[in-house]
């Protein structure tokens, strides 16, 4: 690997939608720098923090319709079948994976499939602790419906105990492919995501997901769930 590599790998691009905040931070810093010399150092730490925190690094995405991507870095917090939140318009259970996002993960939410967006809704909510079961239902979420060759796919960004903030930049109508970033949740969240039948997962609860990398579903195969070894 070249010296420019290793600098490129080393220097993650920052998303645009982090600079607010993080001259917000900066500026803090400064002023209660002026204050007490060590409220500067600490404000400086959270400024690399918040910096961190905005990362977007690229991602390389495997490009296959029968696979299901993960839509967001964290850790899998739950597989198995459930039902989808009312608004989507999905009827009866399906297969959903969540993954749970804490505040030092890169919280840019990645498309998990290929597809038409039909549809995206907000609903205002509580702010639980997203980990927990019934922040599906309970939580401030955003949620899309991507029509695919397979049916339609479900992805909700939901709110949690720290974050306030959902961002989404899809439109309804447009043309998405897995791996393309549609929006952000600021500061602890999850992504759940809801597959139709003949989506097999491909990740246990407990995994270490890499959103726009990590396979979590396939369609059209006939192994079953992978079983793990905790090592």
């Amino acid at each position: 690997m070249s010296l420019t590599d290793t600098i490129k790998k080393t220097l993650v691009p920052i998303h645009r939608e982090g600079y607010p905040f993080i001259a917000a931070f900066f500026v803090a810093s400064l002023l209660l720098g002026l204050i007490w010399e060590p409220l500067f150092w600490i404000g400086l730490v959270l400024t690399v923090w918040c910096i961190y925190f905005y990362r977007d690094p690229e991602r390389f995405t495997p490009i296959d319709d029968q696979l299901v991507i993960a839509p967001a870095d964290g850790v899998v917090s739950s597989v198995g079948p459930a039902f989808p939140p009312q608004e989507l318009g999905l009827s009866g259970e399906m297969m959903r994976v969540s993954i749970f996002m804490d505040v030092f993960s890169c919280h840019i939410n990645r498309s998990p499939v290929r597809g038409r967006i039909s549809m995206i809704e907000h609903r205002p909510g509580k702010f639980l602790n997203a980990d927990l079961d019934k922040a599906s239902q309970e939580n401030e979420r955003n949620g899309l419906v991507i029509e695919t060759s397979h049916g339609p796919v479900g992805v909700v960004q939901i709110a949690g105990l720290v974050a306030r903030r959902i961002v989404c930049w899809a439109q309804p109508t447009s043309e998405i492919v897995a791996g393309e970033r549609f929006g952000l949740i600021r500061f602890g969240s999850r992504v759940d995501v809801y597959l139709p039948e003949g989506a097999k997962p491909r990740v246990a609860v407990g995994q270490t997901a890499v959103g726009g990398e990590t396979v979590i579903a396939e369609f059209g195969s006939s192994h079953p769930a992978p079983l793990v070894r905790v090592s």
